[in-house]
């Protein structure tokens, strides 16, 4: 897999450098090629933003839009000969493929276009065709089909950790309220924005600012794409089965055992929560570590949180070895943190034991959860 994206990276740069100058223009050109027709695809000229690169390479990802000329132009009548137009126009119609969000009436966001998915920040050009054209462009990339569940997944993935950003920063929508500590100043905009010409340079030409844009976000995008495919959805199958599978583990449902360790399993185990729709929270995670050991780790209580759902008991916390297998009467301890949040056994069976021990506490007295 990470080859064959590795190549399909090298095949856009490629690709880039030796057709964007024939089919790139401020001005709509005739081709001389014969019996040929190649579509248009219309954005705005002048400064460009990260938004409308992003759509124009998601759009040249499709096959009836890999050939098309990008025609960059303020004036109607030439964006009424192309094919599809993005980020100018003043319109957003799917129908005839116009794709603007800059009109006073336009509130459009993934929810409101699609009521079954969450996201409600207000959608740019990058966004849009992202919506419309994002299934066909995953599977276009991926080799998977439409109907497929990993397509899915991947699809709201690029979404919420790559494209939802553009639609905000260019829709000028902050991540919190109240003022930023510091500066961050190297997002994906950030980094398009710093490829237009300065505003004291003497040539003002932004075609090959744009060229470069879309080389540097379409080589993102299919990183992105390649780590999600190749990393991120292993994982989710590995934390997928070890969810289904918990009953085996421990009469609770409340634990769950990976054979290895190193698996990122915490956004997917919140996420198969509510797919699988488990009633009672998980609260423990055992797996082997590195030295064939093993480690009891606390589910937190939320994805950007310190608090656990239930953490280790108090009394165990901080001590170790020998003076831990004596204090808990399990063998083979090796620690528990200060923290609460981790320990650790020399096997499955007394790590699996400290989370029984933990879980029988807490039974006994509930006020204990959801303490850090």
């Amino acid at each position: 897999i990470t080859r064959r994206f590795i190549q399909q990276i090298r095949r856009f740069s490629l690709h880039t450098r030796r057709v964007e100058q024939r089919y790139m223009s401020s001005e709509p050109k005739k081709l001389c090629t014969e019996n040929m027709t190649f579509k248009k695809i219309g954005t705005h000229n002048g400064t460009f933003h990260c938004d409308e690169v992003l759509a124009c390479f998601f759009l040249r990802q499709l096959p009836e839009y890999k050939d098309a000329e990008i025609i960059r132009t303020r004036d109607p009548a030439q964006l009424a000969e192309c094919d599809i137009v993005v980020d100018v126009g003043g319109e957003f119609d799917p129908k005839r493929h116009r794709y603007d969000h800059h009109q006073r009436t336009f509130t459009e966001t993934f929810h409101s276009l699609c009521p079954e998915k969450p996201w409600v920040t207000k959608l740019s050009s990058a966004g849009l065709v992202y919506m419309h054209f994002g299934r066909r462009l995953v599977a276009e990339l991926t080799k998977l089909k439409e109907q497929d569940r990993e397509l899915e997944v991947l699809y709201d993935k690029l979404y919420e950790n790559f494209v939802e950003e553009v639609d905000a920063v260019d829709n000028g929508i902050s991540q919190y309220d109240g003022e930023a500590r510091y500066t961050v100043s190297t997002t994906l905009s950030a980094r398009v924005a710093h490829l237009n010409p300065r505003w004291n340079s003497k040539s003002q030409d932004t075609e090959e600012g744009f060229r470069q844009a879309m080389q540097m976000v379409g080589e993102e995008f299919l990183d992105r794409l390649e780590f999600y495919q190749s990393s991120w959805l292993p994982a989710r199958a590995v934390v997928e089965e070890a969810v289904k599978k918990r009953f085996q583990v421990d009469p609770s449902g409340e634990v769950l055992l990976f054979s290895q360790g190193g698996c990122p399993w915490k956004e997917h185990l919140f996420a198969l929560e509510k797919e699988l729709n488990v009633e009672t929270p998980i609260k423990f995670v055992l797996y082997a570590d590195q030295n064939g050991q093993w480690r009891i780790q606390c589910v937190p209580a939320g994805l950007n949180t310190f608090q656990n759902r239930l953490p280790l008991l108090e009394e165990w916390r901080g001590v170790r070895d020998e003076a831990l297998s004596e204090l808990s009467g399990i063998q083979g301890c090796i620690f528990v943190h200060a923290g609460g949040f981790i320990g650790g056994n020399k096997s499955v069976e007394g790590a699996l034991e400290m989370a029984r021990r933990t879980l029988q506490a807490a039974a006994k007295a509930p006020a204990n959860g959801s303490s850090s």
